[in-house]
């Protein structure tokens, strides 16, 4: 019995630590737990009995690294329960914010946590400083894509992580316009460097091809984050507030996550930017289409590698996206909330966040205050697949070195990008051996 005990100290948490119990007897596995510790925080029992206005702000604090999609969630719930519409100057805004989240997101994953893998290498740390190095020039790379979104995100909505203008009905600020330009600007210089990240990942050569349905949000106007009517790849297709009746919650006796499966067929499925690209690339910027042409054919995938790839085109995506809507909209400074009196009702919010389909519920008194409250996160609905993957490849890969099976885990649930815990947070593993 051999076991092996890797992990990274001082990282903030989001959803804790991860962990895989694997059970080999005679050189077959007959038992794989992917584990999920920590990760009930209680943020939905905290808000009941709490006004509404606050409630989005709060939830925002869910995720450090994807703040504006809880926070554009629960502002969704919360205003479809008060029966609140947006002005299209708030919808644009809200887009270009969330454009702004993919194009940092994005960078932060593939850049620093599967680049490394990509190069044979432990870490960032570890590409040389050397300016004709590939490596070195990548990382170069991220760090400008990644500051560009947050300074996307810090123009439009406040800041990059829990923002303070939007609010339930809109903003409670407008930006201001005479900074659309130089985003613009450096928007434009930015696309070579896409461009080169996307061409990476493309080569890269890992495979894992796993049969597996899945769900996404689809808008038949545009490749959007925010609106669209849900879908799975069966065929069906749901509205918003349908979503739970076409789930399955699985009790993880082991885990600290609930498991998802769709309703009827009772079979796992993924969440994620390759759901998206799969079925949503017909709608992708038309310059996105052009000049990443080569790329998309590879869609659609059963590799889950293809997640990180499809990420990659998604940050040039937003990056043509936040383009057009910098270059053509026009801020009306007086422009206030939305505000109606405060009615009964539940409303569902839906969005999809750089790591798949994250749904809030909110129900609301005639007051104006919270009655209950629900979450599922991505990394919830993608548990039980990571499981079924990588029982997958240790069964066909069983006879390589522990060592091996160790970090093909680890790159296989990175590949998912399930929460910055699960991609810093290295396994622990327990190997029983019979």
């Amino acid at each position: 019995m051999h076991s092996g005990d890797i992990t990274i100290e001082n990282v903030t948490k989001i959803e804790g630590s991860a962990g895989l119990a694997v059970k080999i007897e005679n050189d077959t596995v007959t038992d794989l737990k992917f584990i999920v510790q920590d990760y009930r925080r209680f943020y939905t029992e905290a808000v009941v009995g709490k006004p509404i206005i606050a409630v989005p702000a709060f939830l925002s604090r869910i995720c450090g690294t994807c703040s504006v999609a809880h926070l554009f969630a629960s502002l969704e719930a919360v205003e479809r329960s008060q029966g609140i519409e947006l002005s299209e100057q708030s919808k644009l805004l809200r887009r270009l914010a969330y454009d702004g989240l993919m194009i940092r997101d994005h960078a932060l994953h593939l850049y620093f946590f599967v680049l490394p893998d990509i190069l044979g290498l432990d870490s960032i740390l570890e590409i040389p400083d050397d300016d004709a190095d590939i490596g070195h020039v990548l990382l170069h790379d991220s760090f400008d894509i990644k500051r560009l979104g947050t300074d996307i995100t810090n123009v439009v909505i406040g800041a990059a992580i829990h923002a303070p203008w939007p609010t339930v009905g809109g903003f409670l600020r407008n930006p201001d316009p005479t900074k659309f330009p130089e985003l613009v600007t450096r928007l434009e210089a930015i696309r070579p460097q896409v461009l080169r990240g996307i061409k990476t990942f493309f080569e890269a050569k890992d495979s894992l091809v796993r049969n597996s349905d899945y769900m996404y949000l689809r808008n038949d106007r545009q490749y959007d984050f925010l609106e669209g009517e849900l879908r799975i790849s069966d065929g069906r297709r749901f509205y918003e507030k349908e979503f739970k009746n076409f789930l399955e919650q699985v009790v993880i006796p082991y885990s600290q996550a609930e498991g998802y499966k769709l309703a009827q067929t009772h079979e796992d499925y993924l969440v994620g930017a390759l759901a998206r690209m799969n079925f949503n690339k017909d709608l992708l910027n038309s310059r996105t289409a052009a000049d990443a042409g080569e790329y998309l054919t590879v869609f659609p995938s059963e590799n889950i590698y293809h997640n990180n790839l499809a990420q990659a085109v998604e940050v040039l995506q937003c990056v043509d996206d936040a383009i057009d809507i910098l270059k053509s909209i026009q801020i009306n400074p007086e422009e206030k909330p939305v505000r109606k009196p405060w009615q009964a009702g539940e409303g569902v919010g839906v969005v999809e966040a750089p790591r798949g389909v994250l749904y809030h519920m909110a129900k609301v008194n005639d007051k104006g205050m919270i009655e209950g409250y629900e979450v599922i996160v991505p990394t919830a609905q993608n548990q039980i697949t990571i499981e079924n993957d990588l029982k997958k490849y240790f069964n066909e890969n069983i006879g390589q070195s522990e060592e091996e099976l160790h970090h093909a885990a680890e790159v296989i649930i990175r590949a998912y990008d399930p929460c910055m815990s699960c991609a810093t947070n290295f396994l622990k593993i327990d190997w029983i051996r019979e």
